[in-house]
């Protein structure tokens, strides 16, 4: 009697040791059904296993690994330090005319970041300082030329002070018969008259003439990328930012001219030469002032992202001017791979530091596209990504799963 959770294999078996049927040849016949039964039995759940495995290689395609989803919104999780993780919704933007004028003019309409304050004109004059060396001539009188330390010229080496009188820290000079005179603060014109009238105690109308041999009271700090950064010093002529950065050596060939800040009395105010220059506005026209610093960003700080499906994954570096479109991007990067790349999920991510991350999408299946892409200016710390197409997908994800199918059907016919 068969029994209803009896396998077809265990049938076979009960049948072949039946001790009714005796005999050689019938426990071989009974050997040889048990064999065709089992194989029977291996083939159906081999074809059970490869549709399973067709089907989940079917589901994986649509969604393999890491790539760009084009719906309305992008959500992203967020955690704040103290606050549980919250959603944001980033809403993905396309790339058209409309849009590059809008970021157009939201840059041209930006204000400069310039100190609040009157620029200094020479009507302002220098005024003296601790540090400053004066030299003071009284014509027709060579006996005070001893009081300035003048040598001859033969002896005078690079290493030797200039000669004249130095203001010292309390802002004094000493000057025969005159004394003692508190100068710092004046401009030099004043301090010639406060001589003149101290000599006109003891000399009949003496002529006196007061000039700066060094200027080391009021100095702007130079640093960054520019050929020798150090100490510039300020002289009776206002010092423009032009002119600190051509008495540093001038900019370096890893200077962004659009990163420049400025530093003063503890504020730092961001200088973009770029724009001021688009704007028509001469940077020029920035005085410096003592204690100001000066520093030129480089363009290692602001690179660009590219990855994805391009030739050459890179950090991109902006030009000198500080600008960098979509189409220079892809071209350092190799430009976009042709046997990997779907050139329609073209994304631009965008302030993902911020709080306030932005999506670009481009598709660039047609060559009228990099049209849009040479007009598109990408921002410091931009990531530009190119998504792969579903062929490349499937084919990564069979590269990977093929292998433990094969394992698994070679374990399943081992084991039988």
């Amino acid at each position: 009697m068969v029994h209803r959770g009896d396998s077809q294999a265990a049938m076979v078996q009960r049948r072949a040791g039946n001790p009714e049927k005796p005999g050689k040849g019938m426990n071989e016949m009974a050997r040889a059904t048990r064999a065709v039964a089992i194989a029977h039995l291996t083939m159906r759940r081999g074809t059970f296993l490869v549709l399973g495995v067709s089907a989940f290689l079917a589901a994986c395609s649509s969604a393999p690994g890491m790539r760009m989803i084009t719906p309305p919104t992008l959500p992203v999780a967020a955690q704040t330090a103290r606050d549980a993780a919250t959603q944001l919704e980033i809403p993905i933007t396309d790339i058209n005319l409309e849009l590059i004028t809008k970021l157009r003019d939201e840059t041209s309409h930006m204000p400069s970041s310039l100190p609040p304050v009157a620029p200094q004109t020479a009507a302002d004059g220098y005024t003296l300082g601790v540090g400053d060396v004066l030299q003071i001539t009284v014509w027709d009188h060579p006996e005070f030329a001893a009081a300035l330390g003048t040598q001859p010229a033969a002896s005078v080496r690079a290493s030797d002070p200039t000669n004249g009188i130095v203001v010292n820290h309390g802002g004094d000079i000493q000057f025969p018969y005159v004394g003692s005179l508190h100068v710092a603060g004046l401009r030099p014109e004043e301090v010639q008259e406060a001589v003149t009238r101290g000599l006109s105690k003891f000399f009949k109308d003496p002529q006196v003439t007061l000039r700066i041999a060094s200027f080391r009271s009021k100095q702007v700090f130079v640093d960054g990328e520019v050929r020798t950064p150090g100490v510039v010093p300020v002289t009776d002529i206002p010092m423009t930012l032009y002119d600190a950065v051509s008495a540093s050596g001038g900019f370096t060939a890893t200077a962004d001219q659009s990163h420049v800040v400025l530093v003063r009395n503890g504020t730092s105010y961001p200088i973009n030469l770029t724009r001021l220059l688009e704007q028509g506005k001469s940077p020029s026209q920035i005085v410096l002032r003592n204690g100001d610093l000066l520093r030129v960003g480089a363009r290692d700080d602001n690179g660009v992202f590219v990855m994805g499906e391009v030739t050459k994954p890179v950090t991109v570096l902006p030009m000198r001017s500080g600008k960098l479109t979509l189409s220079d991007a892809l071209s350092q990067a190799g430009s976009i791979n042709s046997m990997s790349a779907d050139p329609r999920q073209l994304y631009v991510i965008r302030g993902s530091l911020n709080g306030s991350p932005q999506v670009f999408h481009l598709d660039a299946a047609s060559p009228v596209s990099m049209v849009l892409a040479n007009e598109f200016e990408l921002q410091p710390k931009d990531i530009v990504y190119v998504d792969s197409n579903g062929l490349v997908r499937l084919s990564r994800v069979l590269s990977l799963l093929l292998p433990a199918v094969n394992a698994g059907l070679t374990g399943a016919i081992v084991t039988k």
